[in-house]
């Protein structure tokens, strides 16, 4: 009777237009206020409790340094030394796109930012090449997911934070998976490219690529700096995301010198409301989250799927299918906060490693990014490419194919998800 009270409610509230945390909120109150026993004393403790928790204090540091990354003209310096490598081959812009946001992904944390980053340089430079525009914003959309995926990614720690999973074992988790799938979405792009005809880029010398290496390597030196620091025990997650901040504010700052002090105020600021905005969603998801557990709510669903009898291949097949269907409907730390405390411990029941089950949560919240009617991608993309999101949504499609596919391998062969942190001893 709870949980379907719990959950009427928030439907209820969601259909009738409330936003994501308020609905969370409200949600929670009412449950506590009609089955439980405690004071609304306990749920603003909570409330605020949940917002100091250490792994997620990694949240606003990284957000910061995408937001110094993007506006300090690191994207683009990332696009040149990408066109470099890849931009002779057919279709080459487009996989120097891709190949843009995976580096991009690997210092921003976060899928609209790597849209938003790439995108805006590369989706006109395409058009103007000879692609349609819709061609390009729909491989930009999808590939912005490389965002959440490639660490380090806001979606990880959220994970971490709830299940008590090491941080910086998924992110070193997620590099593998990260590239299979860039390299999968460039082999599509080279099929698509000898199909159409795409068209291709004079080829760069050596001399051109080392130097637009060079250009790029500060920016790269992040990803060193944060997966190696985090490997090394030189630093934690949250340690991690705050020398990638000033790092990142050096970098744009006083080496690359795109932004000036002035500026500064005003990255700082645009930060901030993108840190509100997503930490109010946390807070009130663990809030609804405490409420489950304190009902009893994972226990029951975890003993009820228990006495189905599932395998562990039934399980995960399951657990990507309401994991797709609530990425179309609610924004992915939302999807993680709801469902983790509710699908972790019968994951663990069935012998499903929790690093395996975080990359999972993870590639299905990349595939709710680009689905309607919430994908946030569509309609980052829809406001780059001044395209009407029914359009980006149409040009989407097609590659959603490869991330599907990617989805079926890294939930059946667990390798791909835990072999770099079985070699690395983590």
């Amino acid at each position: 009777m709870t949980a379907a009270f719990l959950a009427i409610v928030l439907l209820l509230a969601l259909i009738a237009g409330v936003p994501i945390a308020i609905a969370l909120g409200l949600a929670s109150i009412a449950t506590i206020l009609l089955f439980a026993d405690q004071s609304l004393v306990v749920l603003a403790q909570r409330f605020f409790s949940a917002a100091q928790t250490p792994a997620l204090l990694a949240i606003p540091f990284f957000i910061l340094a995408g937001t110094f990354m993007t506006t300090g003209g690191v994207a683009k310096r990332m696009i040149a030394f990408a066109n470099a490598l890849v931009g002779h081959f057919r279709g080459g812009l487009a996989m120097a796109a891709l190949l843009a946001c995976a580096l991009f992904a690997a210092v921003s944390g976060s899928s609209p930012a790597t849209v938003v980053a790439v995108g805006s340089i590369m989706i006109g430079g395409m058009a103007r090449s000879g692609y349609t525009k819709e061609f390009a914003a729909g491989l930009i959309c999808n590939a912005g997911t490389l965002g959440i995926l490639i660490p380090p990614s806001i979606v990880m720690v959220v994970y971490g934070a709830v299940t008590e999973t090491s941080v910086g074992t998924l992110f070193i988790a997620g590099v593998l998976p990260g590239l299979v799938l860039t390299a999968a979405l460039m082999a599509a792009v080279a099929v698509v490219a000898r199909r159409v005809n795409l068209p291709r880029q004079p080829r760069a010398d050596l001399r051109a690529v080392l130097r637009a290496g060079r250009e790029a390597v500060w920016g790269l030196l992040l990803v060193v700096i944060v997966l190696g620091g985090i490997y090394l025990g030189v630093f934690t997650p949250t340690e991690a995301a705050a020398v990638s901040a000033v790092y990142a504010f050096v970098i744009a700052v006083f080496v690359y010198r795109d932004l000036k002090l002035r500026d500064v105020p005003h990255v700082l600021a645009e930060s901030a409301k993108t840190t509100a905005m997503l930490m109010f969603i946390i807070a009130n998801a663990m809030l609804f989250a405490f409420v489950l557990t304190t009902e009893q709510i994972p226990q029951a669903a975890s003993a009820w799927i228990a006495d189905l009898g599932l395998p562990a291949w039934g399980f995960l097949l399951v657990l990507n299918l309401l994991l797709l269907v609530a990425g179309c409907l609610m924004e992915a730390t939302s999807v993680v906060l709801i469902f983790a405390p509710i699908l972790f411990p019968i994951a663990t029941q069935l012998g499903i490693h929790p690093v395996h089950l975080g990359i999972i949560m993870t590639v299905n919240m990349e595939i709710g990014m680009v689905t309607p009617p919430v994908g946030l991608n569509l309609f980052v993309t829809s406001g780059i490419a001044e395209l009407p999101v029914t359009r980006v949504v149409r040009a989407a499609a097609p590659w959603l194919v490869v991330l599907l596919a990617m989805l079926v391998l890294v939930t059946y062969v667990p390798w791909v998800s835990l072999a770099l942190p079985t070699w690395l001893g983590l």
